[in-house]
């Protein structure tokens, strides 16, 4: 931890506990098959190449779930804006306990219980638990902490029985950690005697260790498992935080990281090879543009030109940050834009390499360092995503903020005012935007001014005792 960095005092509140005894069953159970797993679960994704997969089919994609459809994306404790969705017309509707969710106790404890009215709607439901390294500070199983993803696992399928959500599974790195959703999946069905292969499952592939083994990962949840949804800024913070140490150069700054630069062609790409030959659905990513009301032209113009370039790609789905946002979805998946020339195989090369941006602009920086402490001071408060500057911002759009930061800062970037962002322009920047004492502050210091970049902020969070509270 950083010198300069205290952290605020953990708010005492009551932790949350499951939402009903069947619940509370299928947790124990849950933690009890995973309970020697964890210490490998926790290491990071290996980047070496993986080895051959065994020729294997996906998983049927669940008939309720049509391609070219636009799923809208809710973060799981708005209870107005699900219960909006589901009225919404969006093709499916995404529950999301992952970046755009603060698992405060209120938080988590008022997701849960509203499960058994979401579940009773007449709409296509997937959710996104939390990922596997998050903890449920207040639980243990067995005397060990309890883990989020298992608690959100076991709330939804016990929410409203005789219905089973689809699942959306983040942050895969490992096929140790497609291992142990394999057997959480099967230690479900079991206990609830559902027929092996009843639930249905899409890996987020949003790592580098994810993309360079995805293969796999999908050949382990193959009975479950029937498509590759790409998480593109996931993705990016991840090759940043993976990479960034042996980059002399600064990483481009988020507005040259789009899907036009050849990196992120051969991530899709790459997602996309595989899901054709695996016969899986490949689900785009997600429109996170807010237009403006008196102007919403360019904004809708601009996710129906990156849905037709997905589709061109492969794509059959994507997500919408918005209602307003699902025709323009629609409409580009439906219209795919010319066919894409002719690319070079997909090698480690192209993945990894990024642009050299040359002097960043100033106000980029500053803006993403603000972004960075806009998303951690809403998530500090029970937010877990914000619409700022015309985008939707959460987790991970911060997360990928606080990776450049960090190789920025790494590498002594130079800046267009003939400056260089050094640790030092990094403090007087910060607290020029947020005193010390601020918790979003403290989080972002220990963060940027790290050695080796942490894996990720909720953690880190957690591990320096700061914790989110619910709105007041």
């Amino acid at each position: 931890m950083l010198p300069h960095a205290q952290p605020v005092p953990v708010v005492s509140v009551n932790p949350p506990d499951l939402p009903s005894a069947a619940a509370r069953a299928l947790a124990e159970a849950l933690h009890a098959a995973l309970a020697d797993a964890w210490t490998a679960v926790d290491a990071p994704g290996p980047l070496a190449a993986a080895p051959p997969v065994t020729d294997y089919r996906a998983a049927p994609v669940p008939d309720d779930l049509l391609s070219g459809r636009a799923e809208l994306i809710v973060e799981a404790s708005d209870l107005p804006a699900l219960r909006a969705a589901l009225s919404s017309g969006a093709d499916a509707v995404v529950i999301d306990f992952d970046d755009t969710f603060a698992p405060t106790p209120a938080n988590v404890a008022a997701a849960w219980a509203a499960l058994p009215e979401w579940f009773a709607a007449d709409v296509p439901l997937l959710a996104r638990p939390r990922a596997l390294y998050a903890p449920q500070p207040g639980l243990t199983f067995a005397g060990q902490p309890a883990r989020g993803a298992l608690c959100d696992l076991a709330a939804l399928l016990t929410a409203r029985p005789g219905r089973v959500p689809h699942l959306y599974l983040p942050k895969l790195e490992s096929v140790v950690q497609a291992r142990a959703w394999a057997t959480a999946l099967r230690a479900s069905e079991g206990h609830l005697s559902l027929s092996p292969g009843t639930l249905r499952v899409c890996l987020q592939i949003e790592t580098l260790p994810g993309l360079l083994h995805m293969d796999a990962l999908l050949a382990e949840l193959r009975p479950w498992a029937f498509g590759l949804n790409a998480g593109r800024w996931d993705y990016v913070f991840s090759l940043v935080k993976t990479t960034g140490s042996d980059r002399a150069a600064p990483v481009p700054p988020r507005a040259g990281l789009g899907m036009d630069v050849d990196a992120m062609q051969a991530y899709a790409q790459a997602l996309v090879d595989v899901c054709r030959a695996r016969g899986a659905q490949a689900v785009g990513g997600t429109a996170a543009v807010s237009p403006d009301p008196r102007d919403p032209t360019p904004a809708l113009d601009a996710v129906r030109a990156d849905k037709a370039r997905e589709a061109a790609q492969g794509f059959q789905g994507a997500w919408a940050g918005l209602p307003e946002l699902l025709d323009a979805v629609r409409e580009g998946l439906a219209t795919p834009a010319s066919p894409l020339p002719l690319t070079a195989p997909v090698t480690r090369e192209r993945l990894l390499a990024l642009p050299d941006p040359g002097p960043l602009p100033a106000a980029e920086v500053r803006d993403t360092l603000g972004l960075a402490l806009d998303v951690f001071g809403a998530w500090f408060a029970g937010r877990g995503v914000i619409t700022r500057n015309g985008r939707i911002e959460d987790t991970a759009t911060a997360e990928l903020a606080r990776a450049l930061l960090w190789q920025w800062v790494r590498v002594g970037a130079p800046l267009d005012d003939g400056t260089v962002f050094d640790r030092g322009a990094y403090r007087t920047l910060r607290r020029a935007l947020r005193p010390d004492d601020a918790p979003e502050a403290t989080l972002l210091d220990h963060v940027v001014l790290a050695d080796a970049a942490p894996a990720y902020v909720p953690l880190e969070a957690h591990r320096l005792t700061l914790t989110p509270t619910s709105p007041a």
